[in-house]
């Protein structure tokens, strides 16, 4: 089910940039896309079961090589039978939410500076003037 609404979502951005004629609403149909991506690539990258790749220590009062000798044993014994998610697809969809915000912010821009030249901000008008 969770599955569907995700390709609902990316179907709608997509035939939103291709029936849209307002530039503005081309920039939010392609938002609208691709944030159904990256919801598909977390929904990809969900397991059920595992822990965050967040590992934390509590510092005690003990000496610092005793404290690693302790931290390293403990480690082996009770690390290696958890599950923990990898956190590389983690840090490469929070680049795409940043990357994906600055184009946005540009295309934006664009069709700021575009404005100022034509009234309107119709794909057909613009092009029928800049025809030659």
């Amino acid at each position: 089910m969770l599955e569907a609404s995700v390709l609902i979502t990316v179907m709608c951005g997509f035939f939103g940039i291709i029936f849209k004629k307002n530039l503005v609403m081309k920039i939010v149909s392609m938002d609208v896309m691709s944030t159904g991506v990256i919801a598909y690539y977390v929904l990809i990258a969900s397991h059920h079961g595992q822990l965050t790749p967040i590992v934390s220590y509590v510092k005690s009062s003990v000496d610092s090589s005793v404290a690693s000798d302790v931290i390293s044993s403990a480690s082996d014994a009770s690390m290696s039978s958890l599950s923990y998610a990898d956190p590389v697809p983690q840090a490469v969809i929070l680049t795409a939410i940043v990357i994906g915000f600055s184009i946005q912010a540009l295309m934006l821009v664009g069709v700021m500076k575009l404005s100022r030249d034509h009234p309107t901000l119709d794909c057909r008008e613009i092009e029928l003037r800049q025809t030659p």
